[in-house]
Formats: C-alpha cells, structure tokens, sequence
C-alpha cells in the first residue's frame, strides 16, 4: 500500500453561534407566547418528538413538558415519525427513548401509535392524516429542528410544517403525501397540508431548534401558529447559513464512518456531500463534486435503517450485514426515494475499497487521490484528507492543518480505525 495518498487532519474555523442555557431558552421562549390564554387547567396537550438525532431534544421536550405542567396542563408525547421504527408504534417509542425521552427523564407519558384521525380531504384531493392520539388531546405542540431537507428545496424544507405533516401524519400520512408530491411538489404539499392542520388540529405553539456547525443548538424559537410559514423561512436562511460542509470543491475519493436517521433523513446529509438531486453525482453548482462514497458503519441509534445507502457506491461488508431490509425498505419507499435502499458493492475491508478507487478514478496517480475521510455528515469540524489538498489547506484561514503527513493507518486485517476523530491527533 506504499502508493496510497499520506494523510493528514483538519481543523474546520467556523464562527458559530450557540445557545448556552437550552432548558432556560425554552422556557423564555415559550413564555412569551402567553399559552396561558389558550392552555387552561386539566387541557391535554401532545408534543411531538421526531425521529433526528436533534442536539439537546430531550432536554427541549422536557422543557415542553415542564412548561404545560406549570399551567396545570396534562402533557404527553407522541412519536412522530412518519415510517420510522419500522412502521410501528413499538419501533418508534424504542427511537424516542433512545434518544433520552424516556418518561422518567419527561415526566409524562408517551403515547406510540400508528393508528390516524383522517381529518378531512386536502385541497389537491387526498386525505389528511393526523396522529390518534394528538388528534384526541386539547391541543398540539409542534416541535422541530429547521434545517435544509435532502430531497427538496425551497424557502420552506424541514421543519415544523412538514413535521405536521410526514411526521404527525405517521405511515398512513407520509405514503400519501409523498405520493401527491410527486404530482405536484413539495412546497405546494407541505403548505396545503399544514394549512388544515393548522385549523382543524389544535397546534398551539411550536419550537424550533436551529443548529450551528458543530451539532450544537445554536437558536431555540417559539412560534405562534399563525406565524409557522413566516418564521420558518427566515430560520431556514439561518440555518443553511449554519450548515457545516466539506471544504473542497473536488473530492475523488469521500470515506464516512456513520450513517443513519440520527444522522439524517436520508442516513447522508445531501446538502453537504453534494447529492441533493442525484443519488451519484452533483448537479449544477453543488459542491462538492465526489466522484465516489464509501461507507463504513450504521449508527446505532438508527436500529438497522439504512436509508441513503444507495447513494453510496461502496461499503464495508459489515454494513451490508448491519442493513434491515425490511424497515429500510418501507422508510424509502414510503418516502418516495426507492434507489436510497438500493446496495452498494460492498467488500471485507477497507483496503479493498482503495484498491478499486484506485482502478477507477481515471489517470490520477494513486498517491494523488482526493481523498477525504469524515466522522458523519453533521460532524466536519475535524477531518481527514489527502496529501492533494496540502497546500490549498495551508493557504486557507478557515482552515488550520493539525498532524503531519502520515501513511494511511491501516491496521495488520487492512482496515482503518472506525472512526477518524480517533486517529491522527495533534
């Protein structure tokens, strides 16, 4: 493997925001929506928790929950996660409490169910779905991280409307709805949707979470329903603002330990290894251009889903065995993304992989290879790359190279650690 790239690792500069105090700002927040006037003694109120590896969820939930409770409201919450868990309510309790929304840690019941209220017939001519048990409380809480959508673009992606929608419409919802953005779009489907949720379900407030380039909770927003639409475009501009990214326009060569649906809707975040449009390749002016994608693990937390797969052309053969077939077919299918489940070739090792891309990138020199390896695709702050982008990261500001150049690390099977932030440390 003498001919391979020597590496090294990168510090990404980002001038990020963050919320220091998640529990105080929700709180604030919430407070100035007076829910008071609207929230009244013994009212049951939902609050929805999603299916996203989302920074300090549980503590935003709790803090829901702790808010209604001081009005002597009744809280629970539900799962709302259109396909996710494999389509069941046991499933999408077990995501839930994965991610520490256990009710001791809540202080409420969750309530799991696949089971849905049709609502009424949206405009376009298909049925609203609504969460049973949501539909049946007093009043809604919507909660959602804004951020780009991987699939759709607009000035409203994903967010509290289309958690009102895919995610509170649970799997009968999501497999119509995607259906009918196929006819028309998505930003015509999200808005004729949430506009009968937001008049016939009793959504009382929503919180919004924008995230900063490291993963962490930059912005905490309550939202007034009436001003759902409004304030998520202006918080979808923060939040493409706060996207993390690869730094490089080319990439021959992108290696990525993890994926899953903590990670990302679609295991990937599209936005940021520049396959929004195409499964294998960028398109227009999306950077960066990666030419091929090998990925090495699923998250845990992502119990066998591994949507997004697809897009890459390479795993590790552990990762095959890893992948449910059965939930990851339903989440892709259901979500009008087939080729997301769609397998990659898949090979023992690591340096099996290199020895393909090697093959296949065209007249470049082994050694030459644009390579980039990174944690996941929310996680960019520190990386590894390829000797090629030496000196571009040395002229670079924002960019702070912190190893020196070394083999690739291959241990005596072929493979590489399991993940990049454990090798290479200054």
């Amino acid at each position: 493997m003498a001919d391979l790239p020597r590496v090294f690792k990168v510090r990404q500069h980002f001038q990020a925001v963050e919320c220091n105090d998640v529990a105080a700002e929700v709180e604030a927040q919430l407070t100035k929506l007076d829910l008071a006037k609207k929230i009244k003694p013994g009212d049951t109120v939902a609050i929805s928790a999603g299916s996203r590896g989302i920074a300090n969820i549980n503590i935003a939930i709790r803090g829901i929950v702790q808010h209604v409770q001081a009005l002597a409201g009744v809280p629970f919450v539900v799962p709302a996660m259109g396909s996710h868990g494999g389509g069941t309510a046991e499933g999408q309790r077990a995501i839930v409490e994965g991610y520490g929304m256990t009710e001791e840690f809540l202080g409420c019941p969750i309530k799991a169910t696949m089971e849905t209220h049709i609502v009424c017939q949206a405009a376009e001519g298909f049925p609203v779905h609504f969460d049973k048990n949501a539909w049946e409380a007093d009043h809604v809480v919507v909660c959602n991280r804004i951020k780009p959508h991987t699939n759709f673009a607009g000035d409203i992606e994903s967010g509290l409307m289309k958690m009102m929608l895919i995610g509170l419409g649970k799997h009968n919802g999501a497999k119509i709805y995607h259906r009918a953005i196929n006819d028309y779009s998505f930003g015509q489907i999200v808005r004729s949707v949430a506009k009968e949720v937001l008049d016939k379900c009793g959504v009382v407030a929503g919180l919004a979470l924008v995230e900063n380039q490291f993963d962490h909770t930059a912005l905490v927003d309550a939202v007034a329903p009436e001003n759902f639409e409004s304030r998520e475009k202006e918080l979808l501009i923060l939040a493409k603002k706060y996207m993390p990214s690869i730094p490089f326009d080319e990439v021959q060569f992108l290696a990525i330990d993890e994926m899953g649906k903590d990670i990302s809707g679609s295991g990937m975040d599209t936005n940021v290894i520049g396959r929004k449009y195409n499964d294998h390749s960028a398109t227009g002016d999306e950077t960066p251009r990666v030419k091929y994608i090998a990925m090495r693990g699923l998250t845990p937390a992502t119990h066998g889903n591994a949507t997004g797969l697809g897009m890459s052309e390479f795993c590790r053969s552990r990762v095959a065995r890893e992948v449910d077939q059965k939930i990851t077919r339903i989440n892709c299918i259901t979500g009008g993304h087939i080729t997301a489940a769609m397998s990659p070739l898949d090979y023992e090792t690591d340096a099996e992989i290199f020895d393909v891309i090697t093959q296949s990138v065209g007249l470049t020199e082994p050694q030459d290879i644009r390579f980039v390896w990174i944690r996941n695709t929310l996680d960019v702050a520190e990386f590894v790359c390829s000797e090629s982008y030496l000196e571009q990261v040395q002229q670079r500001e924002d960019l702070q190279q912190i190893s020196d150049l070394q083999p690739l690390p291959f241990d005596e099977d072929g493979n590489l650690p399991d993940f990049v932030t454990d090798v290479l440390n200054d």
